[in-house]
């Protein structure tokens, strides 16, 4: 099998490596602002089977697909990206000592055999109190115009969060547990410790990928056909 990530997303790019699978980028070619689901967790499901549809209808026979989709929201309101560096301090302000949720949704697709599996990874984030300078500095680096809610956990100079409990990587865009737990049920066979990669790569300690991994798929995530996936 040849996994395809659908995913221009430099992010996403830099953590599949770690399933320790063979793996190419096929970017989707789709208006994700055609999907409007009032759930968060379920539109970014919708969003991501979009694209996985897409680059199916591409991909050559024996691929495996995945695509994914993240959302920020605070108070029911979702920060997407920002449109301009103004739209990035907003929202910035907006998160600032606050708590929020971020929402990223994988679909995985064995083409083959034409099954598809959806899976949400739900997060809450809490945002340290940073300064109004700490914004405009990295505004002013340009980082947070490609990104949901205009900031990268992960940056190594504004450091925004502070004392995550739950998925470091589904903050970041791609939960690996989450996949890894999908691809599995395919059959696809994951030999790497993606969890102990994963927290090396971020030099996160995770409380939560043991119960990730070894949670159960409700009868809904996975189906025959992409019009009976969940979401």
């Amino acid at each position: 099998m040849e996994l395809i990530l659908a995913s221009a997303s430099p992010r996403r790019q830099e953590l599949i490596p770690f399933l320790g699978l063979p793996w190419r980028v096929m970017v989707a070619q789709v208006d994700e602002e055609s999907v409007s689901h009032p759930d968060p967790a379920l539109d970014v499901i919708a969003t991501a089977r979009l694209k996985a549809a897409e680059v199916v209808s591409r991909a050559p026979g024996g691929a495996v697909v995945v695509a994914a989709d993240t959302t920020v929201v605070l108070d029911g309101r979702r920060l997407n990206k920002p449109a301009d560096p103004e739209g990035a301090r907003d929202m910035l302000r907006q998160l600032r000592g606050r708590n929020h949720h971020v929402h990223t949704g994988i679909v995985v697709v064995d083409k083959n055999r034409d099954r598809w599996i959806s899976d949400v990874a739900t997060v809450e984030v809490p945002m340290r109190d940073y300064s109004p300078s700490e914004i405009d500095a990295y505004v002013a680096s340009g980082d947070p115009l490609d990104k949901a809610g205009a900031y990268a956990i992960q940056h190594p100079g504004f450091h925004p969060v502070t004392a995550l409990s739950d998925c470091y990587a589904a903050v970041v865009g791609l939960p690996l547990c989450h996949l890894a737990r999908a691809l599995r049920h395919l059959g696809l066979p994951i030999t790497a410790d993606v969890a102990a990669l994963c927290q090396e790569h971020h030099r996160y300690q995770c409380p939560v990928f043991d119960g990730i991994l070894n949670r159960p798929f409700e009868a809904g995530d996975v189906a025959e056909n992409g019009r009976s996936a969940t979401g």
